[in-house]
């Protein structure tokens, strides 16, 4: 039944009509009456039981509970709030005199130029700079720059930084000068929000059946935010029918999510999978783009900036591509023009030397290894 909920104004009003019916040769309701008085407070009392009865409500459904009650709600079903996400992108560690080599450690500190966000340098090891003996990625006597990948310090949308956005490095490095960020970072999430948790609660009920495309889809989703997959049913690896086996391809955004977390989604699917069913667990296969243009601007307008901010939005763009999502051609020019409103004119788009779109497979995405804007 559906709580009637009134104010204090109407509260005082009903009150003031069942006396004044009851006794209307006898009642005082003016202003600063007795009678008045004593039914002004005794609406404050009802609107107070009102709220704690709606405070209550609150707190007693999924559906009307909040922050730290929702919580509490969903840790009856052993359903938990999945944590924030740490951004992640690439660095450009640079000097104006390459004489000697330099080394950038593992954890190297770097910052927004506000320093309201840090990043560290983190491990990849097929980076061609980096040294594993020397725990970090060489600059090599007569280079000039190399990239670095970066992981935002503290996890969260605010580690979604702008392209040029990192200048600081936190300490000083022997033979490096600069540091920048050629494109825009991604990947930062906040923690889960209510209406997330809510909606990741109906698949949580819908997948309690078990050994279905849609619990092994949960037990994938729960692991962190952000992870996209895709089930391909009665298929080996290598792409030829095999009845009873399922392939499941995760990505993390990054195009190649690490083999721990593989590690992580495979046990995940192991609680949840078909009895008598087999399994395999993959990152997907990389398509790699690489974007050519060329962009006329405006009179005024700063070519070499807008080109670099075009470059920027076009990188994000196609990073961002889901598993599986095509790559359209046309849709270049499109994201070129969104990115400034200086640009003019877009010509000579070319995609992989081409003009034709880039279809990856269910289990593939593109990335964008080159992107030149002239």
């Amino acid at each position: 039944m559906q709580l009637q909920l009134r104010n204090f104004s109407a509260l005082v009003t009903s009150a003031a009509a069942n006396v004044q019916g009851a006794a209307s040769q006898l009642v005082d309701l003016t202003v600063g009456s007795t009678l008045r008085a004593v039914l002004e407070a005794n609406a404050a009392m009802a609107l107070w039981l009102q709220w704690l009865m709606i405070e209550v409500l609150q707190v007693t459904r999924a559906a009307t509970s909040a922050g730290m009650d929702l919580d509490s709600w969903m840790a009856d079903f052993t359903v938990a709030r999945l944590p924030a996400v740490a951004a992640f992108g690439t660095v450009t560690f640079s000097r104006f005199v390459p004489v000697s080599s330099a080394l950038i450690p593992i954890g190297t500190v770097v910052r927004t130029a506000d320093g309201t966000q840090s990043f560290m340098t983190a491990l990849d090891i097929g980076n061609a700079a980096y040294s594993a003996a020397q725990n970090g990625y060489v600059l090599a006597a007569g280079v000039v720059s190399v990239n670095v990948p970066v992981v935002a310090q503290v996890a969260g949308s605010a580690g979604n930084v702008q392209m040029d956005a990192i200048s600081l490095i936190a300490a000083a490095l022997p033979g490096v000068d600069t540091v920048t960020n050629a494109a825009g970072f991604q990947g930062g999430l906040d923690a889960e929000s209510d209406i997330a948790l809510r909606s990741r609660f109906q698949s949580f009920l819908g997948s309690r059946s078990r050994a279905t495309t849609q619990a092994v889809g949960y037990a994938i989703s729960s692991i962190q935010q952000g992870l996209q997959y895709t089930i391909v049913e009665n298929v080996a690896s290598n792409g030829v029918v095999q009845m009873g086996n399922f392939i499941a391809t995760v990505d993390d955004g990054s195009g190649y999510p690490p083999s721990p977390l593989l590690a992580v989604v495979a046990t995940a699917i192991e609680a949840v999978r078909p009895v008598g069913s087999s399994y395999a667990v993959q990152a997907p296969t990389v398509m790699p783009a690489t974007i050519s243009m060329a962009i006329t601007t405006a009179p005024g307008a700063v070519h070499a900036t807008v080109a670099a901010q075009v470059a920027g939005a076009l990188t994000s763009f196609v990073n961002g591509l889901p598993l599986g999502m095509p790559l359209r051609w046309s849709k270049l020019a499109q994201q070129a023009y969104d990115a400034a409103s200086s640009v003019i004119n877009v010509s000579s788009v070319l995609l992989n030397s081409g003009s034709a779109d880039l279809t990856p497979a269910p289990s593939g995405v593109v990335k964008a290894v080159s992107v030149t804007v002239n």
